[in-house]
């Protein structure tokens, strides 16, 4: 055993956020930990990593190495890469520097003593069982696995943009083999290499894991055992994410049937007291039996459990045969090439998913077929009797001064309030929070919204650009059924690789000037991926030909590098201005005082404007 929980509750104020929890965590446990934003997951991390105490209960470590990877974990700025990761072995760097100088001693007559033979021999085989050898290939194992491959590793921690410092902490947690390690949100900054070899890693790992993660495809590749909290409370089911989302259903079932019965019961209980009370013959049962109804513990309706949302995509009308022909299609953002030739043909029920390295243009390539992005080259065709409906990333379409309701009702006047309201419900936004400006509504609640926009256009041809961004582990869940029962054309971009599992039936990747079509889904995608990779022989290949590029191109690349993490770091300093701007909104006293909420949803869009400027400069600085 590493470390248990016995009886533990945390308190913040007269808060109880976690009660009575009990977990015990084993040497070789991988343990995925869920629960709905605020339930009290990085709560329950901070104390399993000994920095916060319970307010009640006992926590019991039997081991003490434990290494926490916080979403925002810190580095030592001033630090080269390479010396931020050779830290980690500083006791087995030093008895190494030990060992050489007692070498040295050794190749001289006054220190060939048996004193200095015995301590090296000692020293020697420490160091051996710390594996000092394979230091530096540790770490370039990990570093590279982690995306720092070719990387100048002298460059300073400090330069580098806010998801390669991610990257790296996680690479110095890996390499300091913890016996329990602490991972919350790993997979954030992560492409669909290093997520595979990060994965890989976890899954070979000699210590126990305890991980939180939106990414459902990760839970099920790396933990065995489910831990969810729900209203404070823990329960721990066995098997993965795909086994916890079946087990949770039939648990749900089973509460229902118990909750109806129940009510049943209650019912028959109250209309015997009605009818009996007043009759002197039955008064006394009819007492007894309001006794009963006083005294029942009342089961809580298992349909509240994390209300989730409703989604059914449906159309009136079919399009023809031949939906999408794109030819030979030049994608460029200021006369800078993303992607010289791209060409696709969609069909009618076609499920298709997008994928490709970043700056590639695959948001390009949707707005482009949308005709909201402008080409010079190359031919964009659609079919009679097409229909869109299109979710963007962004939230460009919505108009940040508008309600939800209202949103919903200008786009569509000839609907009934009550119509809008009963879908918004389905949304999660009923109430007065359908009266709520969309400018202030959390990310997760904007994409709910253009979800119902979509429901009520009823497109034949859905185009949809990460859509589940933003979504909690409910509502993705929704997300994938009702894309799966979708009976229409789909084109979407996703790096959600569970839903790329779970809904389209052709993958295509796009590279520049080709477009790879994979016959199924994201695991026959990743498997026909490994066999196609390319020899290592031609990797030394590139490296041949870089080393002989000129002075002048070695220089414009080095400035385009720099540029590139210039404008990474501040679309991370942009992004968190925009986070702080939206909390502020969303206080009661912004969104009481209408002048102050006006000047700040002003500000928001002014930074809105901003990062969608550096966002596109990123995509030129990424494709050059």
């Amino acid at each position: 055993m590493i470390v248990a929980l016995e009886k533990v509750s945390k308190f913040f104020g007269a808060e109880e956020i976690l009660t009575d929890i009990t977990l015990k965590i084993e040497d070789s446990d991988r343990i995925g930990l869920i629960g709905a934003n605020g339930a009290g997951k990085s709560t329950l991390l901070n104390m399993l990593s000994g920095e916060s105490e319970p307010t009640e209960g006992e926590i019991i470590f039997q081991k003490k190495r434990i290494g926490y990877l916080h979403q925002n974990a810190g580095l030592s700025g001033g630090n080269s890469i390479l010396e931020e990761m050779r830290s980690v072995f500083s006791d087995v760097i030093r008895m190494g520097e030990k060992l050489e100088e007692l070498y040295q001693k050794l190749s001289t007559p006054e220190g060939n003593t048996e004193e200095n033979h015995r301590e090296y021999a000692r020293l020697q085989t420490l160091y051996e069982q710390k594996d000092g050898y394979h230091i530096d290939i540790k770490i370039n194992t990990v570093l590279n696995g982690m995306g720092f491959l070719g990387r100048d590793l002298s460059t300073i921690v400090d330069r580098l943009s806010g998801g390669e410092k991610t990257r790296l902490a996680l690479a110095k947690l890996l390499l300091s083999e913890p016996d329990l390690l602490i991972l919350d949100e790993p997979t954030n900054h992560l492409d669909f290499k290093t997520l595979g070899w990060l994965e890989e890693y976890l899954t070979a790992y000699r210590g126990a894991i305890i991980l939180v993660s939106h990414d459902r495809y990760f839970l099920d590749r790396c933990v065995t055992d489910i831990c969810e909290i729900y209203k404070g409370k823990l329960k721990r089911y066995r098997g993965n994410y795909s086994k916890f989302v079946v087990q949770k259903a039939q648990e749900m079932e089973y509460l229902q049937k118990e909750y109806d019965k129940q009510q049943e019961e209650i019912a028959s209980l109250k209309d015997y007291v009605a009818r009996n009370l007043v009759r002197a013959s039955t008064a006394k049962s009819a007492k007894s039996r309001q006794h009963i109804l006083d005294n029942m513990e009342v089961l809580e309706k298992p349909s509240d459990y994390l209300k989730s949302i409703h989604l059914k995509f449906t159309f009136k009308t079919e399009p023809v045969k031949d939906v999408l022909r794109v030819s030979d299609l030049e994608l460029k953002v200021k006369d800078k090439l993303l992607n010289p030739s791209v060409n696709l043909h969609v069909r009618k029920n076609d499920k298709i998913a997008i994928v490709g390295t970043n700056g590639v243009g695959k948001t390009s390539l949707l707005k482009a077929i949308l005709g909201e992005f402008p080409y010079s080259k190359g031919d964009i065709l659609w079919g009679g009797g097409v229909k869109k409906s299109y979710f963007e990333q962004e939230t460009n379409k919505l108009h940040p001064e508008k309600t939800a309701l209202n949103e919903l009702w200008d786009r569509f006047p000839q609907k009934y309030e009550q119509e809008l309201r009963k879908l918004l419900g389905g949304m999660l936004l009923s109430g007065e929070d359908v009266y709520k400006k969309v400018g202030v509504l959390s990310g997760g609640e904007k994409a709910k919204v253009k979800f119902a926009i979509m429901m009520l256009e009823e497109g034949n041809v859905l185009i949809l650009d990460e859509p589940t961004n933003h979504l909690d582990l409910s509502s993705k869940e929704v997300l994938d059924k009702a894309l799966a029962e979708y009976e229409g054309t789909l084109i979407m971009v996703s790096h959600d690789r569970y839903l790329l599992n779970k809904v389209p039936t052709k993958i295509v990747e796009m590279k520049p000037g080709e477009m790879v079509i994979y016959d199924g889904k994201y695991d026959y995608y990743l498997e026909k991926h490994k066999e196609d990779a390319p020899a290592p022989v031609e990797k030394k290949s590139e490296k041949a030909n870089e080393f002989y590029r000129s002075k002048k191109d070695r220089a414009e690349e080095t400035k385009r590098k720099n540029d590139l993490r210039k404008t990474e770091a501040k679309i991370e300093e942009i992004e968190c201005e925009i986070a702080v701007l939206q909390e502020e909104i969303a206080s009661p006293d912004i969104a009481s005082d209408f002048e102050k909420l006006k000047e700040k949803c002003d500000l928001l869009e002014e930074k809105e404007a901003i990062l969608n400027e550096l966002y596109e400069k990123w995509e030129e600085l990424s494709v050059e």
